[in-house]
Parts: C-alpha cells; structure tokens; sequence
C-alpha cells in the first residue's frame, strides 16, 4: 500500500454563500492528492503525456461527511491500496484542521494510449515506484 499527504487552504473562490466549500471542488481536491502522490514518488503526469500515456478519469465517487469551510488548511490523503494494471485506483480523504474526515472518495483512472486513444497497461516507471509498497 502506498499513501501520501499534501495540504490544500479553502479559497475564497472556493467556497459558496454558506462559506462552505462548493461541492464540484472535492474534484479538483482529488486530483490535487493524485497528483502530488505520483510526483512524490518521481512521476510527473506530465512526463507520462509526453511520453504518449494519458490517464483520464473512468469513475469518480464522493461522499460528504462534513463541509470544509473558508481559510480551513485541508490534508489530502491519497492511497493505492493495490498495484494498478490497466487501471489505478485512488482512496482518497480529506481531513480538516483538527484531522476529522470530512471527504472521502474513491477516483478511477485508466491509462490510454495518445496516439491510438486504446486502453493499455500501467506504464513500467509507474511499477518499478510503487514495487517497494507492494511486497
């Protein structure tokens, strides 16, 4: 299993008229944990867009427990709970000030091919970081 936290403040362009955080931004939230999980372990999307691979999104779950509110430091828990093969599969919370679970979520990617848009295997650079979580 491999997990990583990155932190996230509420903006105020994130936030509704409640002062909560607007619900479509848990997204954003999710893809920010994702991100930052494959750049700690040395993969950047970018190197994998350059290198032919994409990843786009095949399923997003959310379930809100409890609203973020303005200028509240968020933490993003990411984890892999399984080597990924033609899809990866992020478990993501996300815990307020006090480290409550206020968010959590399941997202879905699937590696695709640029060139011919077909679905295919986990990238080597990806399996070869992640093999020491998965032994």
């Amino acid at each position: 299993m491999y997990s990583f936290e990155s932190n996230y403040r509420v903006r105020y362009a994130d936030i509704d008229q409640m002062g909560f955080m607007y619900y479509g931004n848990y997204a954003k939230l999710f893809e920010i944990g994702r991100v930052e999980a494959l750049r700690n372990l040395g993969v950047r999307y970018k190197d994998l867009e350059d290198g032919g691979i994409w990843m786009p999104v095949y399923e997003n779950n959310s379930k809100y427990l409890e609203p973020a509110k303005y200028d509240e430091l968020l933490t993003i828990k990411c984890t892999l709970k399984e080597m990924p093969r033609v899809r990866i599969v992020f478990d993501t919370e996300v815990l307020n000030e006090s480290k409550k679970i206020i968010h959590k979520g399941l997202t879905t990617l699937v590696f695709i091919k640029a060139d011919s848009k077909q679905i295919t295997t986990c990238p080597p650079i990806i399996i070869e970081k992640l093999s020491p979580f998965f032994k």
